[in-house]
């Protein structure tokens, strides 16, 4: 590409619901460009990150190449509270500068080389550059149409154009990436996520990170009496959606001879439930210590025969901090499809050994009475067994 005509690479990046925060978009656009400021460090490329009126710039220094902006793009695209990223040229406030780029960037199109229909639009944050928006679109398009024969179409262009006048620069681009939408991670707090190795609590975590909540990871492990499978499984989830939010903590909790006790209490049909009513406490305990507001799960109601609403009330009482299920009311079809669109599926359908297979009664109890689960934990002294299996934890780093 020539450099004179396209200027120079940058990534610009689209707001979704920050927009709307009112008088609080400024604390949301902060949170938001440390985020992206640590997303990008990791690729030991100098940029400039610059808010502007309702987009973020980043401006790579002179002599980038476009397979470092291209490199910029992706990673970002990680980056929840963004909707678009679009690999842009950044070239003079000049109406000359930019037909010129705009001919230059549609002349190394794959859509040109087949004689794609095409569309301009202009969008001038900066009143006062001297064509307005729709001279602007005639402009360029003309000139487009002129030298590649190309047919105009304003409904339904397979290439568009986009040409924004922004205060000091104007950015030119086609295209562009979906961004992950929601907020700033970290805008919302902090919350722990119970995380099996399983399909549904990857997902439930990356939908709360979604919406601000930075979260760490606590697992258990039916060690001694299984393997360390499920504990790879785990470290491998927390890794692939760590690229969402960075800085995740991973705990993990021997909790095998904890599952052995409720074993042993008799009550066979309660026993999944007690053992994750032992599981919401401890995590509470464990939540406590790192100054997490919540927990989460991957509950779906009905998804299994123990996730009736009886039962997941039972559980909701066993903890005073709220317990938040973003996947209560999908199916396993859809979330199975954010595990795939996420990255996470492939990993959750490795074999393992999972503790929860340690307690599987032939029939599981759908309608919990509390005071029966509240028997059972007073002959475990679960409120000490908990703090017991929080001392236990050991973290494991990325």
């Amino acid at each position: 590409m020539t450099m004179s005509a396209l200027g120079e690479p940058c990534v610009l990046l689209k707001l979704g619901e920050i927009v709307l925060k009112g008088k609080n978009r400024e604390l949301f656009e902060r949170r938001l460009i440390s985020n992206i400021r640590e997303a990008i460090q990791p690729l030991g490329v100098k940029t400039d990150v610059r808010r502007r009126h309702g987009v973020v710039a980043i401006f790579l220094p002179q002599g980038a190449t476009a397979e470092q902006a291209d490199a910029v793009a992706q990673r970002v695209a990680d980056v929840p509270g963004l909707v678009w990223i679009h690999r842009a040229w950044r070239v003079a406030k000049d109406p000359d500068a930019v037909l010129k780029a705009g001919l230059e960037l549609v002349g190394e199109s794959e859509e040109a080389k087949r004689g794609a229909r095409f569309a301009v639009r202009s969008r001038r944050r900066d009143k006062r550059f001297p064509l307005r928006s729709n001279e602007l679109d005639r402009l360029v398009g003309g000139a487009i149409n002129d030298e590649y024969g190309l047919p105009v179409d304003l409904s339904n262009p397979e290439l568009t154009v986009f040409i924004e006048v922004d205060r000091d620069e104007v950015f030119v681009f086609t295209g562009g990436i979906p961004g992950q939408g929601g907020l700033p991670v970290g805008s919302s707090g902090r919350a722990l996520v119970l995380m099996s190795g399983g399909i549904d609590s990857p997902v439930a975590a990356y939908r709360m990170m979604r919406r601000g909540l930075h979260v760490d990871f606590l697992h258990f492990s039916g060690i001694p009496f299984t393997t360390s499978e499920s504990i790879y499984k785990a470290y491998a989830l927390v890794r692939k959606l760590d690229r969402f939010q960075g800085r995740s903590r991973l705990w993990v909790v021997p909790f095998g001879k904890a599952q052995q006790s409720i074993r042993t209490s008799g009550q066979d049909r309660l026993a999944v439930i007690a053992q994750r009513r032992l599981m919401l406490k401890t995590a509470e305990e464990v939540a406590h210590r790192i100054r997490a507001s919540a927990l989460i799960t991957g509950d779906a109601l009905g998804q299994v025969s123990s996730q009736t609403l009886t039962n997941i009330t039972a559980q909701d009482n066993a903890v005073e901090l709220p317990i938040l299920r973003p996947l209560v009311g999908w199916d396993k079809t859809e979330i199975m499809a954010e595990a795939r669109r996420i990255g996470t599926l492939e990993i959750s359908e490795l074999p393992d050994e999972d503790c929860c297979s340690l307690l599987a009664p032939k029939r599981a109890e759908t309608r919990a009475k509390i005071e029966d689960l509240k028997q059972i934990e007073k002959r475990l002294d679960a409120e000490e067994l908990c703090v017991q299996l929080a001392d236990s934890i050991q973290e494991y780093t990325l």
